[in-house]
């Protein structure tokens, strides 16, 4: 059994989908699965975790009880670290520390991992990683309120926060199908970490192939599909996934780019819009009462409405400035924790988020354990559906095209 450890929600979804597509039967779980919990049959098991931007003493002890129970729960063929095909971290973690910990457990010599994943525009070539035709360190992620990403080469990103060199595994070592005689060079000079150049698709293909072995793997969805692809056979579909139904709204707190343009194409379209205001009303349940007023207040057939506390970078350091980084994220986490459980009790029954954050927050207010993998409203964006509540879309920041929101919410 592969299993799979994520370090926020919606990396969890994308690698989750990124496994199904491939015939792989996935379960996703949101923390650890409950006690007492029944599994259908599987092949792969998705832990979700919110461990990016969590102290790192945090990240690493949760990361290492999931390892625990996936291993008791018959992941010993393969473990997949799943982070950002942004590598979104912090000079101090988290994913070194928490790649280390994982590494040290379960005694691997060498961990290959790429971020690449062509299909969202995120590839690495000699090391360093590309968004879209730009370094990462002169993309959009520059900019992030949480995890600013300023460098671009790989190996010098990581080996910041870990105790272990880190290297690279070229693209003509992958295209020369010699992935694993450059794995045991690189362990002969001490290398722990490797960076797998991969361009397209089938370099991820490629990779998958070499590394099916492997116990310990990590990076983002693109190489847990080639290693899926390895497993399964290529070409094998997976089961019709279930479509969802009935009465929807919007949740965005992203401040990603493309989220900003995926919260203007809801408004353009004429869609009621709620914004809620840290600097105004700084009580979650305040911000939370207000919103539910206002929805209460629409008009049957309005649409599905959208609430949101996305905010382009200007308005959003001024924000932080007079709130606080992590004081003003709890607060609008928290404030649209309380909206969800209120939509909901309202009869919602699709509920669309936007960013990690904030689908955590979601699923957490509403107490989701896991669910069903279901068709997708984007690629690496499927729906769920958990045992009882609404069908849920988490969706990254970064993800889905600019009618994303409005198109699944339709």
């Amino acid at each position: 059994m592969i299993g799979a450890i994520a370090d926020d929600f919606t990396g969890a979804t994308d690698v989750a989908v990124a496994l199904r597509r491939r015939g792989i039967r996935t379960l996703l779980y949101f923390g650890l699965p409950p006690q007492g919990a029944e599994f259908p049959e599987h092949d792969a098991v998705v832990i979700a975790l919110k461990t990016r931007t969590a102290r790192k003493a945090d990240a690493v002890a949760r990361s290492l009880r999931a390892l625990r129970w996936l291993r008791a729960h018959g992941a010993a063929d393969q473990v997949y670290f799943k982070y950002c095909s942004t590598f979104d971290s912090t000079p101090e973690g988290n994913i070194g520390p928490v790649l280390d910990a994982l590494a040290d457990a379960m005694e691997a010599a060498v961990v290959p991992m790429t971020p690449s994943s062509p299909e969202h525009g995120r590839t690495q070539y000699n090391g360093y990683l590309f968004v879209g035709d730009v370094l990462l360190g002169e993309s959009h992620m520059r900019h992030h309120p949480l995890t600013p990403m300023t460098d671009s080469y790989l190996p010098r990103l990581l080996e910041a926060q870990s105790a272990y060199r880190s290297g690279v595994v070229t693209l003509p070592h992958v295209r020369g199908q010699s992935v694993g005689r450059r794995l045991a060079e690189l362990r002969e000079q001490g290398v722990r970490y490797a960076f797998v150049d991969a361009l397209e698709d089938e370099d991820l293909m490629t990779a998958g192939r070499a590394l099916a072995g492997a116990p310990l793997v990590a990076g983002a969805a693109g190489l847990a599909g080639g290693l899926a692809a390895a497993r399964a056979g290529e070409g094998r579909g997976a089961a019709p996934a279930p479509e969802p139904s009935g009465p929807a709204a919007v949740l965005a707190g992203s401040c990603s780019a493309r989220t900003l343009e995926q919260v203007s194409a809801m408004i353009q379209a004429g869609r009621p819009a709620h914004r809620l205001d840290a600097l105004a009303d700084q009580d979650a349940d305040s911000l939370a009462r207000r919103a539910l007023a206002w929805y209460d207040a629409l008009d049957e057939d309005a649409g599905a409405p959208l609430i949101y506390s996305s905010l382009e970078p200007a308005k959003l350091r001024r924000v932080q400035q007079a709130l606080g980084v992590d004081r003003s994220a709890a607060l609008l986490e928290a404030a649209i924790g309380r909206i969800a459980r209120g939509l909901v009790e309202r009869g919602v029954a699709r509920l669309v988020t936007a960013g990690g954050e904030t689908s955590g927050a979601v699923v957490s207010a509403l107490g989701v354990p896991g669910g069903v993998i279901g068709a997708e409203a984007a690629r690496g964006v499927p729906w769920i559906f958990a045992p009882s509540g609404p069908a849920l879309l988490l969706k990254s920041g970064n993800f889905g095209e600019p009618d994303l929101l409005l198109e699944a919410s339709r």
